[in-house]
C-alpha cells in the first residue's frame, strides 16, 4: 500500500504476475502526477522498459533511470519518479525485506540540465526557482536580481506605482489543463502537458480523452472539454482545474458555513451565503488560468505569464478566473514599519552581495548539477521545518555531507577500478571547496537569509490580498494557512521567481497530521 502527496488519480497501471506487479506510467504523464510517496512494506523495483525518465529519493539529487537498474525502497521512505520521459515506464515490483540485489548507476545531471535549459530557451514553461536559489543557479545576475525584485515588490506594496513587477498567485490545482485552438487544424483541444511531446498528445473529442486516460483525470478532462470548448479561446493556454461538481462541499469551519474544494493540499472555502459561492454552485468546472502559449505548432509555441480573459465567454456552468493578484500599484499595504523592515533586511542583502567573489557565484552558476546538490543539501532543512541559523556551520555541514554521499557509493563498489572512480569523482568535486570558496559560501547562506526574511514579509501582506481563504485539514479540524504561493514576474523580460513560505509548505506537505485531499 502506498501514501501519496500528490494528485489523487493515480498515474499508472498495474498488472499482477503472481508475487510481482508490473507497473506502467505512459510517457505523456502529467508531472502534477508524479509525487512524493511512501510504501508500507520494503520494495525492489526493477526498471523494465523507460527511457528519460528521473528519480529521485528524499534528501537526494534525482538521476535518469535506465533499463535493468534495480531500486532497493525501504518502508515509508519519501521516494518519487522526477520527471516523465520520452517513451513509458515499465517497473517490476516486489515486496520484499531482502538485502539489495544489485546496486544502480547514478548517471550525471548533463541531459536533465540540458533538457531544461533547452525547454527554456523554447519559450516552455519550466520549472521555476524559489528566489532566493536564483543565488545558487544565476551567478551574480541571478543575485542581483533577486534582491532587485524584492525591492519592487517592497515599492509597489508601499504604493509606488512605477514599479515593474506583476504578482500572480499560485493555486493548489490539479490536474493541469491545456485548452485552445490547434493552429495546424483549427480544431478545438484540451490536453495534458503531453501537449510538448515530440508526438503532441491533445484530446479533440471526448473519444479521444477516453481512449488516452482513464479514472478521475479522465472525468476531469472530459468535462473540461465538453465545458471550455465553445468560451471562445483563440490562443493555447493553461491553468489548474480547482473542482467539477462533485469536488464542492459544504462544510463548518470555526461555526461558519463555508462552500470548499480541495484538489490537494490546501482547503479552499468560500462563505457560503456569499455571491461567489452562488457562482460556484451551479458550475460543473473551475479553473484558474496562468499562462499563454503562442506559436504556428505546438513545437514552436512560446509561453508568456499571464492570460487575457476580456474576449472569453461567461456561462454559468464554468467558473475560471486567471491567477493575478490585483494591481496593487498606488495602494499602499506595506505599514511604515514593514517597509523600513524590509529595507533593512535588502539594505542587509545588498551589503553581503557586494562581499561576496563573483568568481564562486560563476562556479556555480556554470556547474548546475553541483548547484542542483546545494539546494539538494539545503532542502534537508526545509523538510525539517528549520532555517540555516550559523551559516559557518551549514558550511561544514554542507562539506560532511558530500564526503558521507561519497562514502556511501564507494562502500558500494566492489572492484577496485570502481573504487578508484568513486575516489577520482569526489577529489574532483571537492575542489570547489576552496578556503575562498568556503568563506564565500558562508556570504552566499547569509545573503540567502536576509532575501527570506524580506521574502517573508512581502508573502505575508500578499496573503493578506487572497480572495478565498485557504486552510489544511487536520486530524483536529482545520487550520488557517497561507496561499500555496505568488510569482513574481517582471514585465520587462518575462521572468519569474517563486515566493513561497517554505517553513509552512513544508509542513502543510509533509506532516502526517495533514489530511490531503486525495486521503479522504
Amino acid at each position: 500500500m502506498e501514501t501519496f502527496f500528490g494528485n489523487m488519480s493515480k498515474p499508472y497501471t498495474d498488472k499482477s504476475n503472481g508475487e510481482l506487479k508490473i507497473r506502467t506510467f505512459e510517457s505523456n504523464t502529467d508531472s502534477h502526477e508524479l509525487v512524493w510517496h511512501r510504501d508500507k512494506g520494503d520494495r525492489v523495483v526493477t526498471v523494465l522498459e523507460g527511457e528519460g525518465w528521473m528519480f529521485q529519493m528524499d534528501n537526494t539529487i534525482p538521476y535518469e533511470l535506465e533499463e535493468g537498474d534495480v531500486l532497493n525502497i525501504s518502508k515509508m521512505e519519501y521516494h518519487r519518479i522526477y520527471k516523465a520521459g520520452s517513451t513509458d515506464l515499465v517497473l517490476e515490483i516486489k515486496e520484499s525485506n531482502s538485502e539489495p540485489i544489485k546496486e544502480f548507476k547514478m548517471k550525471s545531471f548533463n541531459q536533465y540540465i540540458t533538457a531544461l535549459s533547452e525547454a527554456a530557451k523554447a519559450g516552455k514553461n519550466t520549472h521555476m526557482v524559489h528566489i532566493e536559489d536564483r543565488v545558487i543557479y544565476g551567478g551574480v545576475k541571478g543575485a542581483r536580481e533577486a534582491i532587485l525584485a524584492l525591492r519592487s515588490l517592497r515599492d509597489m506594496l508601499a504604493g509606488n506605482s512605477n514599479s515593474s513587477t506583476d504578482v500572480t498567485v499560485k493555486w493548489d490545482g490539479a490536474p493541469a489543463v491545456f485548452a485552445g485552438i490547434d493552429p495546424q487544424d483549427g480544431q478545438f483541444f484540451v490536453a495534458k502537458k503531453g501537449i510538448f511531446n515530440k508526438d503532441p498528445k491533445v484530446y479533440k473529442s471526448e473519444a479521444d480523452v477516453r481512449a488516452d486516460t482513464s479514472g478521475d483525470l479522465a472525468e476531469k478532462l472530459v468535462i473540461a472539454y465538453k465545458e471550455l470548448k465553445d468560451l471562445g479561446i483563440t490562443d493555447v493556454i493553461q491553468g489548474d482545474v480547482m473542482f467539477t461538481k462533485g469536488d464542492l462541499n459544504s462544510e463548518s469551519i470555526d461555526g461558519e458555513k463555508y462552500i470548499t474544494f480541495q484538489p490537494n493540499t490546501l482547503v479552499y472555502a468560500v462563505p457560503a451565503k456569499s455571491d461567489l459561492a452562488k457562482t460556484m454552485l451551479k458550475a460543473n468546472l473551475g479553473v484558474v488560468w496562468h499562462t499563454t502559449y503562442k506559436g504556428k505548432d505546438f513545437a514552436s509555441m512560446k509561453a508568456s505569464f499571464g492570460v487575457n480573459l476580456k474576449g472569453l465567454k461567461k456561462k454559468p456552468s464554468v467558473w475560471y478566473q486567471d491567477a493575478d493578484l490585483q494591481d496593487l500599484s498606488g495602494t499602499a499595504t506595506l505599514t511604515k514599519l514593514d517597509t523600513e523592515e524590509v529595507t533593512q533586511a535588502l539594505s542587509k542583502a545588498g551589503k553581503i552581495f557586494q562581499k561576496i567573489k563573483s568568481t564562486t557565484l560563476s562556479e556555480l552558476e556554470s556547474n548546475q548539477a553541483l548547484a542542483i546538490k546545494l539546494e539538494t543539501f539545503n532542502n534537508t532543512l526545509v523538510r525539517k521545518g528549520e532555517r540555516i541559523t550559523s551559516t559557518a556551520k551549514h558550511v561544514q555541514d554542507l562539506i560532511a555531507w558530500f564526503d558521507l554521499k561519497f562514502k556511501k557509493e564507494y562502500e558500494k563498489r566492489s572492484s577496485d577500478k570502481g573504487k578508484a572512480n568513486v575516489t577520482a569523482k569526489h577529489e574532483e568535486e571537492m575542489k570547489f571547496f576552496s578556503k575562498e570558496n568556503k568563506k564565500n559560501l558562508d556570504l552566499m547562506f547569509q545573503l540567502m537569509n536576509a532575501i527570506v526574511d524580506a521574502k517573508l514579509i512581502i508573502i505575508n501582506k500578499l496573503d493578506k490580498l487572497k480572495e478565498i481563504d485557504t486552510f489544511v485539514r487536520t486530524r483536529n479540524g482545520f487550520k488557517v494557512t497561507g496561499s500555496e504561493g505568488f510569482v513574481a514576474i517582471d514585465r520587462a523580460s518575462n521572468g519569474a521567481v517563486k515566493l513561497v513560505d517554505r517553513m509552512e509548505f513544508s509542513t502543510n506537505n509533509f506532516s502526517p497530521d495533514v489530511i490531503k485531499g486525495w486521503e479522504r
